[in-house]
């Protein structure tokens, strides 16, 4: 996946390389620093006294050691002095840099920490932005697998004004006394979109469709001669033989006649997902390389996605691929039917999706933000 956000130690991970957070010496400190160099070995500490520090913004790299990655790569971030002293632009190129170099070293995979957002004080929510806005830039121009590494998932810094509105959102869909397993799309205006939970009507009530399932089984061998009559006559209001025979017309030309057999049926399959994706993208205009970056998609699994009429994707893959196609809410359920898959209220992510999609914010990057922060499985790969 080009870019995720993971909970858990950085020292762990199998990637190309990893980024350490240090200071200008070089030679080890606290926090993820000092992890780092406990879990690589004193090599290490040996291999970096040859660097000669670094200054704040720039990276240096070295070997990895004994670490699952292959390097280490070192960057030194601003500390914070109230934002009026260059911070920003100092963190911004210190992840710059670090992208630069494992691109340089033809990394197909890198790991950041949080760079400044401990002992060097830099506000961890502006830090979470400067970070996701740096390694998004980029990720439009290049290929690679970007992690970035929370330690501590109660010191990461989420939009606090959209956490709230979500978390609104998320008590207004399970309190709204409907209870859980309601399908999106079976819900028109809520909080999202300025109104009160409302749900859609559907064809027949739950009673109708079991007294239509009874009169399926009620009706006479021979049907009501007079088709007009028939049609004329309400389900409630006609003799009962007959106002199961109106009900079952009416059933039957509202849902759609069943196919005459099996065959019949797999002869009218639908789209696939793959086909319906490779339409959407070309009805919109996009180009390939436009659409599976969006949706934070690895332009290897895109290519397999494209070369398989029948790839079977994950629901995380489809609604990627919906949020980078802009679907609203109706265009993403029939989306998901594609895959074998629908959106449920009993799903705290896909509510998440619902709350987003709903009010048409379709930034990945800001989504997948909202799912961590909610503790729910990221969009993309």
């Amino acid at each position: 996946m080009p870019f995720r956000i993971v909970s858990g130690d950085i020292t762990k991970l199998h990637v190309d390389a990893i980024v350490n957070a240090a200071n200008t010496s070089l030679l080890g400190g606290g926090g993820v620093d000092g992890a780092i160099h406990r879990a690589a070995g004193p090599r290490l500490l040996e291999e970096c006294r040859t660097l000669h520090g670094c200054r704040t913004g720039e990276a240096k790299m070295t070997l990895g050691y004994d670490l699952p990655a292959k390097y280490v790569i070192h960057t030194v971030g601003p500390i914070w002095q109230g934002g009026r002293c260059g911070e920003e632009e100092l963190l911004r190129s210190a992840y710059r840099n670090s992208l630069l170099l494992a691109l340089e070293k033809n990394c197909e995979s890198v790991a950041f920490p949080m760079i400044s957002a401990g002992v060097y004080g830099y506000p961890k929510e502006q830090a979470l932005e400067v970070a996701v806005s740096t390694i998004r830039a980029f990720l439009e121009e290049n290929e690679m697998d970007v992690i970035l590494v929370i330690f501590d998932r109660d010191s990461f810094r989420f939009d606090v004004r959209l956490y709230s509105e979500i978390s609104g959102y998320l008590r207004n869909t399970y309190d709204d006394g409907k209870g859980p397993g309601i399908i999106l799309g079976d819900v028109v205006g809520s909080a999202a979109v300025g109104g009160g939970s409302r749900p859609r009507r559907s064809l027949f009530s739950r009673t109708k469709k079991a007294r239509v399932e009874e009169c399926a089984r009620a009706l006479p061998e021979e049907p009501v001669e007079d088709e007009e009559a028939a049609d004329a006559i309400t389900p409630d209001a006609a003799p009962p033989v007959m106002r199961m025979q109106a009900e079952a017309m009416y059933c039957a030309s509202a849902m759609g006649a069943a196919p005459n057999g099996l065959a019949e049926a797999l002869s009218n399959l639908d789209e696939s997902f793959s086909q319906a994706l490779l339409r959407m993208i070309d009805s919109r205009g996009m180009k390939d390389s436009e659409c599976y970056k969006k949706a934070n998609i690895d332009r290897k699994l895109f290519s397999k996605i494209r070369s398989d009429v029948n790839y079977r994707p994950s629901k995380q893959t489809v609604l990627a691929f919906a949020v980078a196609l802009e679907l609203d809410l109706n265009e993403t359920e029939a989306f998901l039917k594609k895959a074998g898959f629908a959106l449920s209220h009993s799903n705290k992510a896909d509510v998440i999706v619902e709350y987003f999609i709903a009010n048409k914010n379709y930034d990945m990057y800001s989504i997948n933000e909202a799912l961590f922060a909610f503790d729910q499985n990221l969009l993309g790969a």
